[in-house]
């Protein structure tokens, strides 16, 4: 059990302890280029990191309606979705303060406006919202319970027809990830694999 000071530098601390570090990423994404300011005390500060990529370039996206970034880090799953169709409604969230402050500023950076940024744990900032898609690269070292709680709580948050993706590495994708989505959705694909990376996919009924 991690006490609160040592947790306090994990990017999925609500208010990282470390100095903010700026640097500015620039990375072609879906064959659009894009730029973000990422910071220390959130995730892959350094690049687009491949598990985001992977879920990036293979996430597939309804043609209108709501999609929901869950953990958004500084954005670029959510801002890359409304890029790439303007007419998506995309709401980012994360309960990292820091990670907020950048994915709203990297919204602003690619001039989407298409986008909304709050702060809070999974889908508490999004109570009564229905979505049309659910993307994920969920914060696997906050522990196996938080993943869980993004599969088995996304129906409750989803539209008919809707699905929720998550992009897991490979190794980890095991008999007990799959529990989780069987249970709560009752199938589970995979839609892609690269890089040591799975994307997974499941439709709400």
């Amino acid at each position: 059990m991690h006490g609160k000071s040592e947790n306090a530098n994990h990017y999925f601390a609500g208010h990282p302890k470390s100095k903010p570090k700026m640097r500015i990423i620039q990375t072609i994404l879906r064959g659009k280029p894009f730029k973000f300011i990422a910071s220390s005390g959130v995730f892959s500060k350094k690049r687009v990191d491949l598990g985001t990529r992977v879920l990036i370039e293979s996430m597939l996206l309804p043609n209108e309606g709501f999609v929901l970034d869950v953990g958004c880090g500084y954005g670029a799953v959510g801002i890359v979705a409304a890029a790439l169709n303007p007419k998506l409604r995309v709401i980012m969230v994360d309960v990292n303060e820091r990670a907020v402050w950048l994915a709203k500023q990297n919204s602003r950076l690619n001039n989407v406006s298409n986008v909304e940024v709050r702060k809070g744990s999974l889908y508490e900032p999004v109570e009564g919202l229905a979505f049309n898609a659910i993307l994920s690269n969920p914060p696997v070292s906050a522990g196996m319970k938080t993943v869980r709680a993004i599969i088995v709580e996304a129906p409750k948050h989803m539209a008919s027809k809707a699905n929720l993706q998550m992009v897991v590495r490979s190794k980890i994708w095991g008999k007990r990830l799959r529990t989780f989505f069987e249970e709560s959705f009752g199938d589970v694909r995979v839609l892609a694999i690269k890089s040591g990376y799975r994307v997974l996919i499941a439709e709400k009924h």
